[in-house]
């Protein structure tokens, strides 16, 4: 079966790397972004992108592309209402590194039948189309969702398109991958910045830093307005995962204060490091989308470390 077409709204780091990897894997891949700039410097390396999302989403809507928006959070409510009036029938997905938040906007703007949310955990501090790279989902894990609503047709092009952008499925309920994109992203934002700030603020330290700095600030290098935007939309999930970092920070303090040891807090850390370090994915194989029990049994998986490396097998059909 031939794989429909691919129309991104959004060509920014993970936008741009979609339409470079789709189109490194012989997909037609055509895009929109707000902007001019970043559009022809797309048209200049040899893709098909225009600054019109009418454009993009009429010949979107005729080729039944898979649209994927991969806009920041606050822009969602009116690329979605473009959507919603031009290409409502399309199947639907998105790159955001939310999924709750981006469920609710789709719902409100009535797409809901054709959507299937996704994000690929890659990235890098840098932004706009010159810092895509169409190796950047190489070995990733791309979250696709399984939520109760999925349809098994619009589910299984997700998966290939993520299969076809070198990346592994994770396959997730949207409010568990918040509360692990809490964890293991947003939070780590808010601690680099914190670590960042703490820094700048004593005499010599920039002048010393070297590796251990360099890491633990990495992403505080990212757009504050980016940072912004998936910290804000994750609240929810975000605050409870920072209450814990805080509780175990001060725990540290005290222990630190009264008995000079913070022995606790770094043997937990590396004990977690160490899991972090052995953990190995297996491979989803077996599991039919369109079955009955298909969306249970893909996150049961998914949430047991289980990952797709292949396309699975699909049954049934849209409608």
């Amino acid at each position: 079966m031939t794989k429909p077409p691919v129309c991104v709204l959004g060509l920014g780091l993970i936008g741009g790397s979609v339409m470079r990897a789709a189109t490194a894997a012989g997909r037609e891949v055509f895009g929109y972004n707000r902007s001019l700039e970043n559009v022809q410097a797309a048209i200049a390396d040899g893709f098909d992108a225009t600054k019109s999302i009418e454009t993009a989403l009429q010949r979107a809507a005729k080729a039944d592309a898979l649209i994927v928006v991969a806009v920041p959070v606050p822009a969602l409510p009116i690329v979605l209402e473009h959507v919603r009036d031009l290409a409502p029938d399309s199947p639907l997905t998105d790159v955001t590194s939310v999924k709750a938040a981006v469920l609710g906007e789709v719902k409100s703007a009535g797409l809901l039948a054709n959507f299937v949310g996704g994000h690929p955990m890659a990235g890098t501090a840098h932004s706009g189309w010159a810092a895509g790279d169409a190796g950047l989902f190489t070995g990733a894990a791309w979250v696709v969702s399984v939520d109760d609503h999925v349809d098994p047709d619009v589910w299984a092009m997700v998966m290939e398109l993520a299969l076809d952008c070198g990346a592994v499925v994770v396959p997730a309920k949207s409010d568990e991958h918040d509360a692990a994109a809490a964890a293991i992203s947003h939070l780590p934002h808010l601690l680099a910045e914190s670590l960042a700030a703490t820094a700048g603020e004593v005499p010599l330290a920039f002048a010393l830093a070297a590796g251990s700095f360099r890491d633990g600030t990495r992403v505080a290098a990212t757009a504050p307005d980016l940072v912004r935007a998936m910290c804000e939309a994750n609240a929810d999930q975000l605050l409870p995962a920072l209450d814990r970092s805080i509780y175990m920070l001060e725990k540290a303090r005290r222990s630190l204060a009264t008995g000079g040891s913070v022995a606790e807090l770094v043997e937990e850390g590396h004990a977690a490091r160490m899991r972090y370090s052995s953990f190995r994915r297996s491979q989803i194989a077996t599991i039919v989308v369109g079955e009955d029990g298909w969306r249970d049994e893909l996150a049961a998986a998914g949430r047991a470390g289980g990952v797709i490396k292949s396309a699975l097998p699909v049954r049934g059909s849209r409608g």
